[in-house]
């Protein structure tokens, strides 16, 4: 699979700047609004937003239990902020009958780092990189608990959050707490669409 198909689930979030990075990694990139096109796409992007409203609109757009089941079946999917709350097994900080897609076995704290005054940047060790990985977090989630086969692939390396859990991979499931599609380093993507390729 030289050029896989990526969609980003584009109902809400960073749709745009996602499709850019994904296309700058050379991948064919598409938004994915109906079952349809998502049936037509080799792995997906869940990008930041808000993940109540993200469950809620899936839901409006018949493309909640379609998602769920791709993602059972072993799509490649990569979840970036509120997408990483969809993805994971379990929440807290959640509201009242709010569920998720899940697939990722992890716990995942909801707007963990505070509200939207709180946000901040930070520079991330990655194992796969040769540099610091500078990453955005906006009322970002962090990870509270990870499944025996979760890989740890990065924390918070200081200040007040410091060894906070902030990105994971679980097989073919990818998530962050934070916003790659903001930074202009396209190498998280790169990593996920080395992993749609089978990599």
């Amino acid at each position: 699979m030289s050029k896989p198909v990526i969609g980003v689930f584009a109902l809400q979030g960073n749709v745009r700047e996602h499709l850019a990075m994904l296309t700058q990694v050379g991948v064919e990139a598409r938004p994915v609004r109906r079952p349809a096109e998502l049936a037509a796409v080799d792995g997906l992007v869940l990008p930041g937003g808000e993940s109540t409203t993200m469950d809620k609109l899936a839901r409006s757009f018949e493309l909640f239990e379609p998602l769920q089941k791709r993602i059972a079946d072993g799509m490649p999917t990569f979840g970036t902020c509120a997408g990483m709350i969809m993805l994971a097994n379990e929440i807290t900080g959640g509201i009242e009958g709010q569920e998720t897609l899940g697939g990722l076995d992890v716990t995942v704290r909801r707007n963990a780092f505070g509200r939207q005054v709180d946000s901040f940047e930070a520079d991330l060790t990655f194992a796969a990189f040769d540099t610091p990985y500078h990453a955005v977090f906006i009322r970002a989630p962090w990870v509270e608990r990870v499944g025996r086969e979760v890989e740890v692939l990065s924390t918070v390396s200081s200040g007040p959050a410091k060894g906070r859990i902030v990105a994971v991979r679980h097989d073919r499931l990818l998530a962050t707490s934070f916003h790659p599609e903001m930074t202009g380093d396209a190498r998280l993507h790169g990593y996920f669409a080395d992993l749609v390729r089978g990599g």
